[in-house]
């Protein structure tokens, strides 16, 4: 008597695997369209790449509460793409990404701009060890993963700190200061205007609020970004 086969044949699994993948290469380039942003095919295939092993790692380590892979299109990827060309304005050389967890801006922002040294930092080893092995997988020579509170990480100063669900912004600014170059400017992620957590940061602190389109989401999203407002030579005489 012959063995009874149960539930979807291989093949037919292998066709819907490579159906999926096929929409969401698709998907990708409407994405990267829609927010003109020029892109080479191994960046796209990088992007997709990246979506793969998020979704991959996140079944065993939890890497985010995001779990369709639908939804990290335009949860995830979308919304990180969407600051790429604020971030083109900045033109920073070197960039921290604080509290990076899955790689959420800076493995994103990695692959997009080549040209920028890109440091992931988290105090959770699972994620940095998951960023790690992305990095080397993806072939991101511009990638460096520090494991650690910010506080305590001793690195070089940078053009840009970047946190997308770190901290509120006086924390960030707090933890990160000291690494932030004398011109450098922090761009902190958020939803709404965040108005409460502006009103708290020190007046030394200058910001600016910019929205971010994304595509596909049908939610507010903004860019806080912020410098160290330069005292004026009357200024510093009326002290």
């Amino acid at each position: 008597m012959s063995a009874r086969h149960t539930g979807t044949p291989q093949h037919a699994r292998g066709n819907d695997t490579a159906e999926a993948a096929s929409t969401r290469s698709v998907q990708l380039l409407q994405l990267l369209d829609a927010l003109k942003l020029a892109s080479s095919e191994q960046q796209r295939g990088q992007l997709l790449a990246y979506l793969d092993l998020l979704e991959r790692w996140n079944r065993v380590y939890n890497l985010t509460a995001v779990r369709e892979p639908q939804q990290m299109l335009t949860l995830h990827l979308a919304d990180c793409l969407a600051l790429l060309p604020a971030l083109a304005e900045q033109a920073p050389r070197r960039l921290l990404d604080v509290g990076s967890g899955g790689g959420l801006p800076g493995l994103v922002l990695a692959i997009m701009r080549p040209d920028i040294q890109v440091t992931l930092n988290d105090a959770v080893q699972k994620k940095c060890a998951f960023m790690q092995q992305a990095a080397a997988e993806l072939r991101l020579q511009n990638v460096e993963v520090q494991h650690g509170r910010v506080e305590q990480f001793e690195g070089q100063t940078y053009d840009c700190i970047t946190s997308r669900a770190f901290s509120d912004l006086a924390t960030l600014v707090k933890l990160t200061e000291r690494l932030l170059a004398q011109e450098g400017r922090w761009a902190a992620m958020k939803g709404l205007p965040p108005r409460e957590e502006l009103a708290a940061l020190p007046a030394e602190i200058e910001t600016q609020v910019q929205t971010l389109d994304v595509p596909g989401l049908q939610a507010q999203r903004c860019v806080v970004w912020m410098l160290r407002r330069t005292i004026s030579t009357q200024d510093q005489g009326s002290r």
